[in-house]
């Protein structure tokens, strides 16, 4: 049987290959399973963390962090509850002779409340052109035509979803970037999508400078089903890669060409060079 007792210990001697290993200790922690082999008199014991310890102070972090997090959500959403609340005064006793006064404090009440500009003047000139029409006549008129431009606002636009590429064939597409902003991955996911629309597609794995980036737009092609053209030696650059696969896109009737290129800074200039002989193939 062995007991759990409570120790401050300020270091714990480890083994590892017959080397000791010091490893400082400021928290208060008891015995655990630790191996101590020390010859015949070598014991084992039971070390667990104190409630003070790493783990604990790990998690009442994460714990403070997340709570924090959806404090400031529900704060900000009474912060716009609250500085709307000033729309139910200012339509209470509403007259004509009010409206651009009246219009002026909501366009205030609605940047306040983090709407911005260009939507708080919209929604504001949409309610004194109404208002001016005689089609608003009182503070309750006005709220609900509020009400329903905030909402018309809110909800998605209809419509068709599907890409419009143009009547010309192939589209390209050319997907530019700076480095690790997941161009390639992207790629893989719109030639996905395009395949299950109908579309024939080709994939060209214009990234010549990032090692392994055709093989990966290569895995890409074959999870979606798509053809790819890749350099054919470690000289040849991506105007040249882009250009061939443009022209085996014309020759075998593809619908889409997706392009890969690499990553790089609008500071870099032979780089934006070389995108600038990419796009004018």
């Amino acid at each position: 049987m062995v007991a759990t007792v409570p120790l401050r210990l300020t270091r714990l001697v480890s083994y590892h290959s017959g080397a000791p290993i010091l490893l400082p200790l400021s928290e208060s922690v008891t015995y655990g399973s630790l191996w101590r082999p020390c010859g015949a008199s070598a014991s084992r014991f039971r070390c667990s963390a104190g409630q003070t310890g790493f783990f604990t102070k790990l998690g009442r972090l994460i714990k403070e962090k997340a709570k924090s997090d959806v404090e400031k959500i529900f704060n900000g959403f009474s912060k716009t509850r609250s500085n709307l609340a000033v729309v139910d005064e200012l339509l209470l006793y509403w007259n004509l002779a009010d409206t651009d006064r009246v219009l002026d404090e909501l366009e205030e009440a609605l940047l306040v409340s983090d709407f911005g500009p260009k939507i708080s003047i919209k929604i504001v000139d949409s309610l004194r052109g109404d208002i001016l029409a005689g089609k608003l006549k009182s503070g309750n008129e006005i709220k609900e035509a509020l009400k329903g431009s905030i909402l018309n606002l809110l909800k998605r636009k209809g419509g068709k979803a599907e890409l419009q590429l143009g009547f010309r064939k192939p589209a390209v597409i050319m997907v530019v970037g700076v480095n690790g902003g997941g161009k390639t991955t992207s790629l893989g996911k719109l030639a996905w999508r395009l395949k299950n629309e109908g579309a024939k597609v080709l994939m060209a794995a214009g990234d010549t400078f990032r090692a392994a980036a055709s093989e990966q737009l290569e895995v890409w092609a074959e999870r979606t089903d798509s053809e790819i053209v890749v350099a054919e030696g470690d000289t040849v650059k991506a105007p040249s890669v882009l250009s061939q696969a443009v022209k085996r896109a014309k020759e075998e009737g593809y619908d889409i060409v997706l392009c890969d290129t690499s990553g790089r800074l609008h500071t870099n200039y032979s780089l934006m060079e070389e995108l600038v002989a990419c796009k004018t193939l």
